[in-house]
């Protein structure tokens, strides 16, 4: 005998709720008794974030849904673009947690701004931001990414990427550093002094960190992690710098940094 289906639905889903978005999705499968329960909006808005109106009211074009789960499903699927498309915004699909991207032209970049001969802004069909950031040359390559801990989803592990291509004519890209640092924390010269190394061209050596291909096509590279505990108002930035050696560098076109969790 199934005995969930003897209790109300609102206890279901409050049994529910202290599981997982996936496990809520399985056990409406092996038991009838959740499949009400397993629907309701009541469930599905407790796996959406605490914040998660205020995020809809900053999106650039509305997004109608039937459903808290439907909403939930069609976040972790098709990022959105918010804050007047300065960053998109998802969830991961397992945990619900949030996830960002800071597009290319809220990006620090090094000699980006009214300097096309070094960094030109363009259109990319594949991108999910209006520009991109395509580098032509420059020697010295910088680039700085920040956002709001208070932003992301509490007690989780965070990791950051670069997400990039390249063109076919690159150069000087083999060698990188990168790092990420709490900005009121850390200075930039400690965090530079214990900053790893990375091939954005995936020239494998030991303890250089390389490319991975994403689903959406483009590639990503690691450029570090922290831990965003209780979500304190400070800012964490992300950096990819090749400030080093000042040979030239180009081929290299940026879409954003995603923060996302581990």
């Amino acid at each position: 005998m199934d005995f969930f289906r003897l209790l109300p639905e609102g206890c279901v889903s409050d049994i529910l709720s202290f599981t997982s978005p996936k496990d809520a999705v399985i056990s409406s499968a092996i038991s009838r008794g959740f499949n009400s329960a397993a629907e309701s909006d009541l469930l599905w808005e407790k796996f959406l974030p605490e914040d998660y109106e205020d995020i809809i009211s900053r999106y650039v074009s509305p997004r109608v849904c039937s459903s808290k789960k439907e909403l939930y499903f069609s976040l972790c699927d098709s990022p959105v673009l918010m804050d007047g498309g300065k960053l998109s915004f998802s969830l991961d699909k397992k945990t619900g947690k949030k996830c960002f991207m800071i597009s290319a032209r809220e990006l620090a970049i090094s000699w980006g701004v009214d300097t096309p001969w070094y960094w030109e802004w363009t259109s990319h069909p594949d991108s999910r931001f209006p520009e991109v950031a395509h580098l032509h040359t420059v020697c010295w390559l910088d680039i700085r990414g920040t956002i709001g801990t208070q932003m992301l989803s509490k007690r989780t592990n965070y990791v950051v990427h670069l997400v990039f291509k390249l063109a076919e004519e690159h150069h000087g890209l083999e060698i990188a550093y990168a790092y990420v640092r709490f900005v009121n924390r850390v200075s930039d010269k400690e965090a530079e002094e214990r900053a790893s190394t990375l091939s954005l061209v995936g020239k494998r050596r030991p303890y250089v960190k390389c490319p991975q291909k994403r689903v959406d096509g483009w590639m990503e590279i690691e450029l570090g992690n922290f831990i965003n505990d209780i979500g304190d108002d400070e800012d964490v930035q992300a950096r990819l710098m090749e400030i080093k050696h000042l040979h030239g560098k180009g081929g290299l076109t940026v879409q954003g940094i995603e923060f996302r969790p581990e």
